[in-house]
């Protein structure tokens, strides 16, 4: 049994559906509303407890600005493309081959294998804490890019693998006994019968994990300490004083760093959403 649409459901069900709705997004962009707001107040207004009152005098420049020049905010957004990127591309690429092949191969473990991929995403990541710490250190990788980088991917491949096994699970055998039947090697049948079949689960996956990845704050907690390397995530918590938070280039900084993903889903949304909806309907 389906979930019954809502258009063919009682009265009641419709008048609920219609007061809960509109009051739910607005609870929803509070927090949202909250943070746009205190980024163009002053600390005077902050100070004096004008925290959802509109603000008194407006500093929409001085305290954008004011992040750029007063903190490393442009260090820490570079630094978090510099982590962001090359982990996307190893993560997608390491599921899109894993993928492909639990997916269209048969051999010995296979069943066994696919199970650790999904087991793996249900281990809670804070007890690995002290031992990927641990493993950083003793590979001298602590405090570098490439530890936040090797364990993004190594932690978004169990993910990663299960969504594009999925997808390729209804690519029809056919189409590759047939390139197979013509003589065409499995790298090529991989590259031009498979990847383009899956393009959109391709973008689809790749907003996913870029987000996951950019917004991620326990591992730069852990893994990096210094402000050359630390991301825009980690960044944002240095803008807080000893003795004084400046909430207003805290919240500043914090619409800045929401900018690169929001704009990669926007600029990716046509194929995000028919790699998310591939499959779901006959024909």
């Amino acid at each position: 049994m389906y979930p019954q649409p809502i258009q063919k459901a009682g009265r009641f069900a419709n008048i609920s559906y219609r007061v809960a709705l509109p009051i739910s997004i607005v609870l929803w962009l509070l927090p949202l509303i909250a943070v746009l707001m205190t980024s163009i107040r002053s600390i005077q207004d902050i100070n004096a407890g004008n925290y959802w009152g509109w603000p008194t005098h407006i500093q929409l420049w001085q305290n954008y600005s004011q992040v750029f020049t007063s903190t490393r905010m442009g260090q820490y957004l570079l630094n978090s493309l510099i982590i962001t990127i090359p982990a996307v591309i190893g993560a997608v690429v390491l599921s899109t081959l894993a993928g492909f092949a639990l997916s269209k191969y048969r051999f010995r473990g296979k069943t066994l294998i696919f199970a650790v991929f999904i087991a793996g995403n249900f281990v809670p990541f804070q007890i690995l804490m002290i031992p990927v710490r641990n493993i950083t250190i003793a590979l001298g990788l602590y405090d570098t890019y490439w530890a936040l980088i090797i364990f993004h991917i190594a932690f978004q491949s169990g993910f990663c693998t299960l969504f594009m096994r999925n997808f390729m699970v209804g690519i029809p055998d056919a189409l590759i006994e047939a390139a197979r039947v013509e003589g065409v090697s499995e790298w090529n049948i991989f590259r031009h019968v498979v990847v383009p079949l899956v393009r959109p689960a391709l973008a689809a996956l790749s907003v996913l994990v870029f987000t996951f990845i950019w917004n991620d704050y326990f591992w730069a907690l852990v893994l990096v300490q210094s402000d050359d390397v630390r991301p825009v995530t980690a960044g944002l918590s240095s803008l807080q004083g000893q003795w004084l938070a400046s909430w207003q280039l805290m919240s500043a900084g914090a619409i800045i760093a929401a900018i690169p993903p929001v704009i990669l889903f926007f600029t990716m949304q046509r194929h995000f959403i028919a790699g998310l909806t591939l499959g779901a309907t006959k024909g």
